[in-house]
């Protein structure tokens, strides 16, 4: 029988099951389902990255000086090379803004032992590991930016062992290899410096087969880059810049002041969202661009000094997510418009105004829960107004 078969265990054996595993990824998965479909909506797409960092094992120095020992030899000292380089290579598809599936190739390096004998001699082991996984991630974000997640999942890994003898110490089999499937699990943090770009820092747990019959685990702490397909950042806001006074030279007593202009007049014109977004959409829909067509061909005629595109949702949501769709909503409008109708950027705003101003009445539209009666019920509190403040604006109609 090998010798190193009996005297090399280089991970520590874990107690955590496999079936403990399957139960995170069964919760995962239904707290997913759960979701409405307007959040599994939010935030679909393609990813890529790439992580590198430090393995770590932990090697049985007690084993193996046993397994010596049973073959009548005595341990003289042992040196343990229980950490290196780790890396991964991974893409994945984000369903929502919590729920992802991944999975990519690992390689965790190369670990371990050198043992020295009496009678003299020395027993020297190494393994190397890498693989393919594909996991469950969930996500809790912290804001827009920031994101904690945890993820679970299977491994298929290769290692391939490296036994040599020396002296008193003879190895029968020096090359063993073995390919095998095992669970995986870890957690993790993400910074979102763009739509597109990001960063994550890991903690990963590989379980591992050797390939001379023993089971363990190697740990991978890492952090690397995230590539987001498709994400884009909204429109900026663009602000009329300040115009500097031109500093006037001495003048003669002015004339009398003429008689004052006569005030500015408002018009606000009302959008239904339904008939220029889709349900819980921020893109313009043909219909939508005929009616903002018409409006716009209505304003040539008109002599204005601002314009202002405020965007509103019903109360079904939360806060920040029915402000964050207003918003969108209120700049599709006035990107169309400037782009469109050639409306000066410097002469209109955009705001989100979220549900806090509905148009219905309390008692008219009860229940919080979200059916398709009471989307139909709230659909009034759904709109963008478009306020018109100028002089001559007889042109622009009232609606």
């Amino acid at each position: 029988m090998c010798l190193a078969h009996k005297v090399l265990n280089i991970l520590v054996e874990q107690n955590m099951k496999i079936a403990r595993v399957i139960g995170m990824m069964a919760t995962l998965a239904t707290l997913a389902l759960t979701l409405s479909p307007t959040a599994f909506a939010e935030d679909a797409g393609w990813y890529a990255g790439f992580n590198a960092g430090q393995s770590r094992a932990s090697i049985d120095d007690a084993r193996i000086t046993s397994g010596l020992l049973g073959q009548g030899f005595t341990t003289s000292s042992i040196s343990d090379d229980d950490s290196h380089f780790g890396f991964k290579i991974f893409g994945g598809y984000d369903f929502n803004r919590y729920f992802a599936l991944e999975g990519g190739y690992f390689n965790l390096g190369q670990f371990g032992f050198t043992a020295h004998t009496v009678p003299a001699g020395s027993l020297r082991g190494d393994i190397k590991l890498q693989g393919a996984n594909i996991d469950l991630l969930g996500k809790l974000p912290l804001g827009e930016k920031f994101s904690l997640f945890a993820r679970a999942g299977l491994n298929y890994a290769k290692a391939k062992d490296s036994f040599s003898g020396t002296g008193a110490v003879a190895v029968i089999n020096p090359s063993p290899e073995k390919s095998s499937a095992n669970y995986k699990f870890g957690v993790g943090a993400e910074y979102d410096f763009t739509p597109s770009f990001g960063m994550r820092v890991e903690a990963e747990r590989y379980r591992i087969d050797d390939a001379v019959g023993n089971k363990g685990d190697i740990d991978l702490f890492s952090v690397g880059l995230v590539f987001r397909f498709g994400r884009t950042e909204p429109p900026p806001v663009v602000a009329s810049a300040p115009v500097a006074a031109p500093v006037a030279a001495p003048a003669p007593p002015p004339p009398p002041p003429p008689p004052p202009p006569p005030p500015p007049k408002r018009i606000k014109v009302t959008f239904s969202a339904d008939s220029l977004f889709d349900f819980a959409k921020d893109t313009v829909r043909p219909a939508g661009k005929q009616a903002l067509d018409a409006f716009a061909a209505q304003l040539k005629g008109a002599q204005f000094d601002v314009i202002t595109v405020t965007g509103y949702t019903d109360r079904i949501g939360s806060q920040a997510y029915n402000m964050n769709l207003s918003t969108r909503r209120a700049e599709a409008v006035k990107s169309y418009l400037v782009e469109i109708a050639g409306i000066p950027a410097n002469k209109i705003t955009a705001r989100g105004a979220d549900g806090s101003e509905p148009v219905t009445k309390p008692d008219e539209c009860p229940g919080q829960k979200r059916t398709a009666k009471l989307i139909a019920c709230l659909q009034p509190d759904r709109r963008v107004d478009v306020e018109v403040v100028g002089t001559e604006l007889q042109a622009v109609p009232t609606n």
